[in-house]
């Protein structure tokens, strides 16, 4: 039983640490891409949403999401 515990721990420790690589390196991108160091969390977000939908139609099919993902 403790052991299916570790188990557990290790994997969502994992899962945490991948999640958390992904995001900051996205983070990244997006300043880069988008100059918005200076912007801050709010200010980022309406810029996002200003071109969301645009760029959600004119994404290429390779990087939509598939159906039960």
């Amino acid at each position: 039983m403790e052991r299916e515990k570790n188990k557990w721990g290790n994997y969502m420790a994992d899962f945490r640490k991948e999640r958390a690589n992904r995001l900051i390196n996205k983070g990244a991108l997006l300043e880069k891409y988008f100059e918005c160091e200076n912007l801050s969390i709010e200010e980022t977000e309406e810029l996002l949403k200003t071109f969301s939908v645009y760029v959600n139609e004119k994404k290429p099919s390779k990087f939509k999401r598939k159906l039960g993902e």
